[in-house]
This record gives C-alpha cells, structure tokens and sequence, in this order.
C-alpha cells in the first residue's frame, strides 16, 4: 500500500516538457547560427571535440534529477504490514439514481452532480462505517460492495454518469432488492440504504413489496430528494452542449419534477425518514446525527501500518543525476572517442 503526503509537489513536473521546449529551440536556434558563420565540415574541424550526444544526454540527466527530487517532495509511504483492527460502524448503503431525469438543471449544477456531491459529503463525516453504492436507472447495478475504503467509493461515485445504464426509467424497487444483497453481516443491527433520487418511478414492479421484504431483513430506508417542484427539462448534450431537450412522444417538452410523494411514502414504509437535498450542509449535518444516534456493530477490518518514509531515495537518485549533469562535459573525452559507441567518426 502507497500513501502520497504531499501531492501538490507534482505540479512541478510540468516544468519538464517546458524545458525540452526551451531546448530544441536552442538548438535550432545554434544550428541556424553555425550554419551562417561555416559548413559543416568545417565546423567539425574547428570543434573537433564537440558531442552532438552529450548535450542530449546531459538533458536527460537534468530531467531525471528535476522528476526524482519532486518525488522526494511528494513522499511517498509504503505500507509494510496489514494488520487487522476492531472498528464500529453502521453499514450504509447510498443507491443513486443515474436515470435521464436527473441531468434536469433545476437544481445546480444538476441532479446527479448535486446527488454525487451530497453522497461524498456525507462519506467526508464518516468515521469507521461500512459503505457501499449502487447505481439504477431501468435497472440496479452493483457499483462498489461494502467496503471501508473510502477513497475508492469517492472514485467510483464521481465515474457515475447517466450512460452507464442502457435501461432507462426509474426502477426504485430493483435498488431497493440489490441493497438487501450487500448487507453479508447476519448479525448487523443497523442496515441502512439512503436513496438519493429526484423520485420518479417508473418501475412495472411494486415499490412497497421490495421496501416489505427489506424492513423485514432489518434494513432502514431514508431517501433524500434533489430536484425542485417546478421541475425542469431535460437537456441532451454533447460534449458539453446542449443540442436539444428531451421530448415525449407528442413532441411536447418533457417536464420532470421531484416528487416528493413517493420518497416519503418510501422512507415512512422503511422505518426511515425523506430529507430534502437542496440545502447540502444541513442535509449532510442531518444524516451524521442521524447516524450518530444508532447503534454500533463492532466488525474487523485489515488496513496496513506502519508506512515508512520513502522520499530519502528518490531524492538521493535526484542528486545523483544531477551531479552527473554538471560533470559531464559537452565534449567528448578520448576513452569514449576511441570506443566511437555513437558513429562519431573523428575528421582527419
């Protein structure tokens, strides 16, 4: 396992390729100067010594320095032991709609931004919970399973997006049945699934038997709205732009709205409660009493210890290359001469 301390160091490598940009001007430009001045011949019998590879190689050795140096700045950590620890938590559940409905923009940026924004904020508050997300639109698919990794389910909640489902509509009670599959502790007490949709249904099968089934299997169910009552439509774009807005068969406009109705009745049939998403910071302080309020099953967990600092290497491999940038001539030495490695035959 690697940890990474200060990743902002890595900006410096962009000064890289704006030095290898610098360079070959320099070059171009000393070529068109020399050319004025001789020929080519008679510029390799003026400066019989001069190394069209040294000046190349010495930049090679200078780029590697500036590469190793920053990765000693960065320092990165290794893991050198797993070691497995007792944590308390709750396992949470977050089963986000990636429907058409929720790129509307009456709530911004959109629904599903706002949706992945609320989710990782509330990820930001948890301390040693279980987590796992499912993505659904026409149909429910197993993003990430319970884990404590955090970090992963931030990456794989930002990768979510509304193409990743070919099946469209919203099919709340297929999310609801994958949720209770994720839930592999028979011991848990505290299940809890957070449905964050705009609460459009388009289901064939019966929301209630689903949230029925899932209330008997222990499991809590709050959902939290993102949207408006006044709705919006529903821009297809591409690339960024808007090419036009979603219509119904009539070619009439769509409107889609949240409906508040259903994400109630959701969360009061699951022994839960519906939260208004609009206000981010109070949705989020919400939840995290919420979840303060409940008990906790104690579980294992292996996560690595003892990292230990790596930076002294690469900055060792740093200042090694650049010593031999600045004591490497641009001229050739006769050893290298007599071996004539490079086909750099000497001007009698």
């Amino acid at each position: 396992m690697i940890q990474l301390d200060e990743k902002i160091y890595f900006y410096f490598l962009a000064i890289i390729p704006v030095i290898i940009l610098l360079f070959a001007i320099l070059q171009i430009w000393k070529k068109k100067t020399q050319k004025k001045c001789a020929n080519g011949p008679l510029l390799k019998r003026l400066t019989p010594d001069k190394s069209d590879f040294k000046s190349s190689l010495k930049l090679l050795f200078f780029l590697l320095g500036i590469a190793f140096l920053t990765l000693g700045l960065v320092n990165p950590k290794i893991g050198t032991k797993l070691e497995t620890v007792k944590r308390e938590g709750v396992d949470i559940v977050f089963a986000v709609d990636v429907s058409k409905s929720m790129l509307a923009e009456d709530i911004a940026p959109n629904r599903l931004d706002k949706a992945k924004r609320l989710v990782s904020e509330i990820i930001n508050q948890l301390a040693s919970d279980r987590i796992g997300i499912i993505a659904y639109a026409g149909q429910a698919y197993p993003q990430l399973p319970i884990t404590t990794d955090y970090g992963a389910a931030k990456m794989f909640l930002q990768n979510m997006n509304t193409e990743m489902l070919t099946s469209q509509g919203t099919a709340i009670d297929a999310a609801i049945d994958l949720a209770a599959t994720y839930y592999d502790d028979e011991d848990q007490t505290n299940r809890v699934l957070f449905i964050v949709s705009d609460g459009e249904d388009h289901s064939e099968g019966s929301t209630g038997n689903a949230v029925d089934k899932a209330v008997e299997e222990g499991i809590r169910i709050f959902t939290i709205g993102v949207g408006t009552g006044k709705g919006g439509p529903i821009p297809l774009k591409r690339n960024g732009v808007v090419e036009s807005l979603k219509k119904d068969s009539q070619g009439e406009v769509v409107i889609t709205k949240l409906n508040e109705a259903v994400l109630e009745d959701i969360a009061h049939e699951g022994n839960g409660e519906y939260i208004d998403g609009t206000n981010t910071e109070k949705a989020v302080d919400h939840i995290k009493e919420l979840l303060n309020q409940m008990d906790k099953k104690e579980f294992e967990a292996k996560q690595f210890a003892e990292f230990k600092d790596q930076f002294q290497w690469f900055l060792a491999a740093g200042l090694l290359f650049l010593f031999l940038d600045v004591f490497v001539l641009d001229r050739k030495t006769k050893w290298l001469r007599a071996l004539n490695l490079f086909n750099e035959k000497e001007i009698e």
